[in-house]
């Protein structure tokens, strides 16, 4: 059984997008998906209904969701952490406590583009097309997922 984290930085808008829609492909098929943030500003909250909107509208539930932050025994309980960009990848990998812990770390998008590390942008502060585009590369990118870990 394969265990993978998605994380962004307050767990609202790409990760909990990115845990719905790798769910969605892998369901029933042995994997584990969860989310997280690597701030605690929106502990317990749901995602963004901007999020909740466009995940909805591609039969995708994400309602029951609700943000935590990322510790440090994430690395003991999953196979694979996918940072939503560099920031965020960086503030991980400073909670790594050996060599081990930081080979579970990726960047998403380096499965489209692998070793350019190119950040999911952050659709917080910007309009539903942000949530659509963003929406659109982490489709892309779990599908890449699913093809090496099923």
């Amino acid at each position: 059984m394969t265990r993978v984290l998605m994380v962004c930085l307050g767990n609202i808008c790409r990760s909990p997008l990115a845990e719905g829609i790798l769910k969605a492909k892998t369901f029933l098929k042995g994997v584990i998906v969860d989310s997280a943030g690597t701030s605690s500003y929106h502990i317990g909250n749901p995602p963004d209904k901007r999020s909740v909107e466009i995940a909805k509208k591609n039969n995708i539930d994400i309602t029951e969701q609700r943000g935590r932050k990322f510790i440090v025994s994430d690395f003991d309980n999953f196979d694979i952490i996918y940072a939503m960009d560099s920031s965020n990848y960086r503030n991980i990998l400073s909670l790594a406590r050996n060599e081990n812990d930081k080979q579970k770390v990726r960047i998403i998008l380096n499965e489209l583009f692998p070793n350019e590390n190119l950040d999911v942008p952050d659709p917080y502060n910007g309009g539903e097309h942000g949530f659509k585009v963003v929406y659109d590369m982490l489709n892309e990118a779990c599908d890449e997922i699913v093809k090496k870990i099923i």
